[in-house]
């Protein structure tokens, strides 16, 4: 197998070898790590991790990578806390059906898909499409449900059909993120530790396939019912203001922007602040009125697009591959969407 190096200038390949090689000795001779041209490094991590199957064991055969996950399962887990994300390449995963069997072999907890935003399609058992909207719209960054108070710890993608071009799906370590902006605009960072984010947003009856944030209230809540419909997002934190032609306006907050990461011991970024602000528009609703400031305050929208530079200079976007699985850390990493030429179908699913 060949392995091709980042241009990175802090890739150390003998922290590589040691990995890899902890991995082979005392983990499993199915897995191999690689490194391929877009990762970052830091530190002592390649970012994502990229995990393919031994050269010795190919076919790879989807009963054995689902066997490998769940005798592995430890080491993948520690993989995935140091790294942020893995991306598994090369195992032929063909299908919605066996890109569930793969998410199922993880033995995460399932998350329904209460609360958030994107127009969604159940496909099969736990996987649903990834956001539908328009691919010549961009999804920009975020956590996965930051806006809500029960949002995933991990996300898993799927690519099923590859992209005709673009089409990436960007990751952004969380941590590096916030370091960067409490550098640079400490003043902006300790009001949004101090009075946290509101995120309004207009639903439609009905799911609108145009909009990036399309998913009507019927969907965000399951029900039809506004009486259900009230009493779920009420256990959210949310209020409802119902609108004379049946959709509703939500809002949420005040809810933290940043978060303290447990298990790392460090503070995170973790908000749809950016996504808010540049990408929440469609016919009901205005972006630069879809965030405030927790004591209703307007966001500086110079601080903002300096934020989503960062954002995009220490993104890493790796082009999809078919069969590519693609497991996130919602903890360490943002992710977003570049626009594209169909085809592509792109699968996710999402874990408590």
């Amino acid at each position: 197998m060949t392995l091709h190096f980042p241009n990175h200038p802090t890739q150390d390949y003998t922290s590589f070898k040691s990995l890899n090689t902890e991995m082979n000795d005392h983990r499993s001779s199915h897995f191999s790590e690689i490194l391929i041209p877009q990762q970052k490094s830091y530190i002592s991590i390649s970012f994502p991790s990229v995990i393919s199957p031994n050269p010795s064991t190919i076919p790879f055969s989807l009963s054995l990578l689902t066997e490998t996950i769940k005798t592995q399962k430890d080491f993948l887990d520690s993989l995935l806390h140091r790294a942020g994300a893995v991306l598994f390449r090369g195992f032929d995963v063909k299908t919605a059906k066996e890109f569930n069997d793969v998410v199922e072999a993880f033995g995460y907890e399932e998350l329904p898909y209460v609360g958030g935003a994107a127009p969604r399609t159940n496909v099969v058992g736990r996987v649903f499409t990834a956001n539908e909207s328009p691919p010549d719209q961009k999804i920009p960054f975020h956590h996965e449900m930051a806006q809500v108070p029960e949002f995933p710890s991990k996300l898993f993608f799927f690519c099923e059909v590859e992209p005709g071009s673009g089409g990436e799906t960007p990751i952004v370590l969380s941590h590096i993120v916030y370091e960067r902006m409490k550098h640079r605009h400490p003043e902006f960072v300790e009001k949004l530790e101090q009075h946290g984010l509101i995120y309004t947003r207009v639903l439609g009856e009905e799911d609108d396939p145009s909009s990036p944030i399309g998913r009507g209230w019927k969907s965000t809540f399951l029900t039809d019912d506004k009486n259900l419909a009230e009493e779920r997002a009420a256990k959210l934190g949310m209020k409802l203001e119902w609108t004379e032609d049946g959709g509703v306006k939500t809002i949420m907050g005040p809810i933290p922007a940043i978060k303290y990461d447990e298990s790392r011991q460090r503070k995170i970024w973790f908000n749809s602040m950016v996504a808010a602000y540049t990408g929440w528009e469609d016919k009901r609703n205005d972006p630069v009125k879809a965030v405030t400031f927790g004591d209703g305050n307007p966001l500086p929208a110079d601080v903002i697009y300096d934020c989503l530079k960062i954002l995009e200079e220490e993104c890493v976007a790796i082009p999809w591959q078919k069969g590519d699985v693609l497991l996130i850390d919602n903890w360490a990493v943002l992710h977003a969407r570049k626009s594209f030429n169909p085809p592509r179908r792109i699968l996710a699913s999402l874990c408590k």
